[in-house]
């Protein structure tokens, strides 16, 4: 999904912003949650991105991480852009690995969407608007005030995630994003579908326990083969290393 997204979000208007079929957005989620085979190439993009704002809005406790809450927050009181980056780096290093790494892969997309704002009329204020919700927001944070510092965050983050992350994020995807128009992407749908008509999925997975853990680092291997992690966010840790074990990716 994230693949898909940075190839043909940068040339979508209104890419994390505009609202999809919700229709078309349950009909997706009912098949990568049955196991079914999934041709994301046949996909609305828009259906996609709704996809995994869900899937970052179902992670219990946030990709940042409940307990760290005020501290992030907290990063945009410091007073110049390198205390900033440092304490922002700091927190990252608090968080599971896994986490960091996934966050690497969703900036990485954020940035090129935000580099392509001419086209799709998403800065790095906007995206941020639109993912904040998904992202940082608890159930208990819900004034105007922190609000406000949260959107500001996700967009500092946008902005500077070359000197957060590294500037080799750019290159997580191997390649540079096409235009919307063109649907001419086959490798990596062609490696998911392989993939994911070897094993039943849902022999593997169950929707009981959610935890951050369970975003190992190895499987960032499968979302950027298009791999339907709105499930790997929700199982158990055991299952998934069961499954990833069978995949032989672990």
């Amino acid at each position: 999904m994230l693949y898909f997204i940075n190839q043909k979000g940068p040339f979508t208007e209104g890419i994390f912003g505009k609202s999809p079929s919700i229709k078309s957005c349950r009909a997706l989620k009912k098949k990568l949650n049955c196991g079914d085979t999934v041709n994301l190439n046949e996909e609305p993009i828009l259906v996609i991105a709704s996809v995994l704002k869900d899937f970052l809005r179902n992670i219990q406790g946030s990709i940042f991480s409940a307990s760290l809450y005020d501290k992030w927050l907290d990063v945009i009181d410091q007073g110049e852009e390198e205390d900033k980056i440092t304490a922002t780096q700091r927190l990252l290093d608090q968080l599971p690995r896994a986490n960091v790494v996934f966050l690497r892969y969703l900036f990485a997309v954020l940035y090129n969407i935000e580099q392509h704002s001419s086209s799709n009329q998403m800065t790095a204020y906007n995206l941020s608007v639109c993912i904040t919700p998904s992202m940082l927001c608890l159930s208990n944070s819900g004034s105007s005030e922190n609000f406000t510092k949260q959107i500001s965050f996700i967009q500092f983050l946008i902005e500077n995630c070359l000197k957060i992350f590294g500037e080799d994020i750019t290159c997580l995807f191997g390649e540079t994003s096409v235009s919307s128009d063109n649907s001419d992407i086959t490798d990596i749908t062609d490696n998911s579908e392989k993939v994911a008509g070897s094993f039943p999925m849902s022999q593997f997975f169950t929707s009981g326990d959610q935890s951050i853990g369970v975003l190992a680092s190895a499987s960032v291997r499968l979302l950027c083969l298009g791999w339907p992690f709105c499930i790997l966010a929700a199982c158990g840790s055991f299952l998934l290393w069961r499954f990833l074990t069978l995949c032989g990716i672990v």
